[in-house]
């Protein structure tokens, strides 16, 4: 069983060293660094300095911070809802019955928050920067960020991507915000 052991590591290995000074043989040759060219007036000129597009740029950070927050309170939230269902499970005081719905309540707590999540990186993978999901009793509401404004096409987009994605979801609202609106 060593001798097993002992050659997939070996294998595993020396595949690794393959791999690298392969990588290695076809990388173009490093170009050298020389920090003082970067301070040089030729390059100071060529660059854009921030200041002279400050007008064109727009924050998210406020945007960014709200879909955080609203995301820590949900996660408080069903944190405190787990934590009576555990009590509930580990106490005596409650009947096998009882116990048996505060488990079948944990698993679907945790099936929802893992959909919603789920849900997040898929709206975030149409295009839209970020995406905050939550559902109760078959409403998914779904609040987005997007810097190109929204229109009913994209909300449409939205919604028939939930539609499809969830079963449970039978009525979805989709709310924009960021952005020119």
């Amino acid at each position: 069983m060593k001798t097993n052991k002992r050659t997939v590591w070996f294998l595993t290995l020396l595949s690794l060293v393959a791999v690298i000074s392969i990588y290695y043989v076809k990388e173009r040759a490093p170009m050298p660094f020389d920090g003082i060219a970067i301070f040089t007036k030729e390059t100071t000129d060529a660059t854009k300095l921030t200041e002279e597009t400050a007008d064109e740029t727009k924050p998210v950070f406020a945007e960014l911070v709200l879909f955080e927050e609203m995301r820590m309170e949900v996660r408080n939230e069903r944190s405190k809802l787990h934590e009576q269902l555990e009590t509930k499970m580990t106490s005596s005081d409650y009947t096998a019955e009882e116990k048996n719905k505060a488990f079948e309540d944990m698993a679907e707590l945790t099936k929802r928050t893992s959909a919603e999540n789920l849900l997040e990186m898929e709206i975030r993978a149409l295009g839209y920067p970020d995406a905050f999901v939550r559902t109760e009793d078959g409403t998914v509401k779904v609040t987005v960020l997007s810097a190109e404004g929204h229109s009913k096409k994209m909300a449409d987009q939205i919604i028939h991507h939930v539609m499809t994605s969830w079963d449970d979801a039978r009525d979805v609202q989709v709310d924009f915000t960021g952005g020119t609106q």
